[in-house]
């Protein structure tokens, strides 16, 4: 008897191998690297698709969501220009926080994610945005279509980590966080990363 789904033969790269979504702009694929049960920083290997110790956190700060990134997408030029003061993109795919009601201590996994917004990042003149969403159907948050339907103190959480979970003792903090945009404009963020991966990495996922 033939089979009629599709698969993967062998495991597609993370950034590379998976679609960025299937109801964009509203529902993407989100790949997380870090949960809040982390004490590393973990970050994907851009060359073998594997999930890498980064760091050890330096501070008792824990990331405050799940963690990771949309597949297909690339800050560059096109996200630089979303925000005045940057000078290039972090040249990473697009980072997305992802909000939960249930505690979910596994990484390297996918989910669908609905975007609510977003924070603009500047870290040391790189545009790096956090995109903010929800688990799709999540029981307590799914309803939700914007970021100010989220709580203030949430998205102040969030916003606080990243001011901060770089910070070193006796060294100028270079990360500037400014005000949480809604979905609107994170649309606009999303669009952007998806064409810098086309222009960049376009040619890796042509058949």
């Amino acid at each position: 008897m033939s089979k009629t789904s599709t698969f993967s033969r062998w495991r597609p790269h993370p950034w590379h191998g998976i679609a960025a979504g299937t109801d964009l702009p509203r529902v993407v694929n989100a790949y997380i690297e870090i949960t809040p049960f982390d004490q590393m920083k973990y970050e994907i290997d851009k060359d073998s698709g594997y999930l890498c110790i980064d760091r050890p956190q330096p501070t008792s700060a824990q990331q405050p969501t799940l963690y990771g990134f949309i597949p297909r997408t690339y800050c560059g030029n096109r996200v630089r220009d979303l925000m005045p003061g940057t000078e290039c993109g972090d040249g990473d795919p697009l980072d997305i926080c992802v909000i939960s009601e249930r505690a979910i201590d596994r990484s390297e996994i996918i989910i669908k994610a609905k975007v609510l917004g977003g924070l603009p990042m500047n870290d040391g003149g790189e545009a790096d945005d956090k995109i903010i969403a929800v688990i799709k159907d999540d029981p307590v948050f799914g309803h939700m279509n914007d970021i100010s339907e989220l709580p203030p103190t949430l998205v102040h959480r969030i916003s606080h980590y990243f001011q901060t979970y770089k910070m070193v003792p006796g060294k100028t903090n270079k990360v500037s966080i400014g005000d949480a945009y809604g979905y609107e404009h994170a649309k606009v963020v999303l669009a952007a990363a998806m064409a810098d991966y086309d222009e960049d990495y376009g040619d890796v996922t042509k058949d």
